[in-house]
């Protein structure tokens, strides 16, 4: 779907698995936001290890209850929508950083958008 395609903004929001909001995980949160906002999508990639803030280590251990890691929510849409989507979702986080990057969205496949409109 031609939509899809051209210059488009590339949000990436960094947080831990630890992060709440409402006593909800953040993560989950932040995807309500996106599909309720209407954006084209979301990706959340967990990582097994980073340095935060103040050069603070966080890596999974096995024996560990509750495992605070590294997650990056990735979303891909246009410039204004981004924009706004940001502002929605800034009061909702206490810690994490916010990203911002250009990008060209050159082939986006999927069975329901086969046909160009």
């Amino acid at each position: 779907m031609k939509r899809y395609l051209g210059e488009k903004k590339v949000l990436r929001i960094y947080i831990d698995t630890l992060d709440k909001h409402n006593g909800q995980p953040l993560w989950e949160e932040i995807l309500k936001e996106v599909k309720k906002e209407g954006l084209a999508g979301a990706t959340v990639f967990k990582a097994d290890a980073g340095i935060g803030a103040f050069s603070e280590v966080h890596s999974f251990k096995v024996w560990a209850l509750a495992q605070e890691l590294p997650l990056v929510i990735e979303i891909i849409d246009d410039k204004d929508k981004i924009e706004n989507f940001i502002e929605h979702i800034d009061p909702m986080m206490d810690n994490g950083l916010i990203t911002l990057t250009d990008t060209e969205v050159i082939k986006y496949k999927h069975e329901n958008f086969n046909k160009e409109k």
